[in-house]
């Protein structure tokens, strides 16, 4: 079998859609190696990293511009799909063409244009979410990695439920609980760690609800005082310009500028040290398509609390301390006592390594070449 890949996130490996493309290709090599994954790159990938052997990769021609990530989606990569002799394309991301020459799967992994439409705000976004949604109608099967996710997916877009397959997420295995390593101690001198602090890692746009977490931690703040402070990684925005608040304002109104530090983009492979050493991770998002953060802080051996919301309830089980959406005042009390509740924080440790373990790659790859041959024998 030979599948053809959009590969437009894959020098993108810090966001969600890229880590799926990599995760996703480097998972179907190791479990069917006799399969041929053809990766269709866009213009700007002319050099790509960390390519899976094996691989046959195809490279782009074409110009940046505005609508370049439209004409690759519609007629780059179905063109590619074809000539290539694919018997079946993937786009592993809510991008697909209006047609395909070649049966086509469409990884959907969440509808955040449609469920929170201030995300989409503008006459080309929308445009662009209409194409989207009328693509994704006409594929010959949806992928996704949550039942929450299959549920919206089949409330905003109007898909039936056994055209959608849910194919989760899972942390990569660099992620593990053994703290004290010299990569670990590399780490801590890189970011000047301090002994102990809790840790928020991803976005600040308006879903993530970091605002939240700066209100709850003067809850922690007032008891503690700096003993424990908050670090923030993830790129830094343009602060106050839609969809991102204006956090550093917040953080200095709430009298924290000494408990809270940003330390920006990190890389990938700081990550699971970031983790392991942190006190406590946390989470307030407000809509996901997975989370897939609070598995990797689990796999980490470090205690979650999050938000109660339909996604990180499926993901999370009764493995994290979960909170009502949007309290403040409730998420920083869930950290406080896991900052001064040993027995608390080991319960949620043992509890989260526990739960990690019911996802992984491997499983969600099988899952994917099934929904492949499915697709494929459908087409004939």
């Amino acid at each position: 079998m030979r599948i053809a890949l959009n590969g437009w996130f894959w020098d993108q490996p810090h966001t969600g859609s890229g880590q799926y493309l990599r995760r996703l290709v480097g998972s179907l090599r190791r479990i069917a190696p006799e399969d041929q994954i053809v990766l269709v790159l866009p213009p700007r990938i002319q050099s790509p990293q960390n390519v899976p052997e094996g691989v046959e990769i195809v490279l782009s021609k074409g110009r940046d511009g505005n609508l370049s990530k439209v004409w690759f989606e519609q007629r780059t990569f179905p063109a590619a799909a074809g000539k290539a002799k694919a018997d079946l394309a993937h786009v592993p991301y809510w991008g697909s063409p209006l047609t395909s020459p070649v049966p086509l799967v469409v990884s959907v992994l969440d509808v955040i244009p449609l469920a929170l439409p201030e995300y989409a705000s503008g006459v080309l976004p929308r445009l662009y979410t209409s194409l989207q949604s009328a693509a994704a109608r006409g594929a010959g099967h949806i992928l996704t990695i949550s039942e929450a996710a299959k549920t919206d997916i089949q409330k905003y877009l109007g898909i039936p439920a056994e055209s959608i397959t849910v194919t989760p997420l899972a942390a990569d295995e660099s992620f593990h609980p053994k703290i004290g390593s010299e990569r670990d101690e590399e780490v801590r001198q890189k970011y000047n760690l301090p002994d102990r602090y809790t840790l928020y890692m991803g976005s600040y746009d308006s879903r993530k609800q970091v605002s939240q977490l700066i209100a709850a931690y003067t809850f922690v703040a007032r008891p503690l005082g700096d003993e424990v402070p908050l670090l923030l990684a993830g790129r830094i925005p343009e602060w106050g310009r839609a969809p991102f608040p204006d956090i550093p304002s917040e953080i200095e109104a709430a009298g924290l500028s000494e408990v809270t530090r940003f330390l920006g983009m990190v890389d990938e492979a700081d990550k699971p040290s970031l983790y392991r050493m942190a006190e406590v991770f946390v989470f307030p998002t407000r809509y996901e398509g997975f989370g897939l953060p609070v598995l990797e802080a689990m796999s980490s051996g470090t205690p979650v609390v999050a938000n109660q919301i339909p996604v990180i309830e499926e993901v999370a089980g009764d493995a994290a301390y979960l909170v009502e959406n949007s309290n403040s005042r409730a998420m920083g009390a869930a950290i406080l006592s896991l900052l001064v509740d040993d027995g608390l924080k080991e319960d949620l440790r043992t509890r989260g390594l526990a739960q990690a373990t019911r996802f992984n790659w491997r499983k969600t790859a099988s899952a994917t070449l099934e929904v492949y041959h499915r697709v494929i024998a459908a087409a004939k």
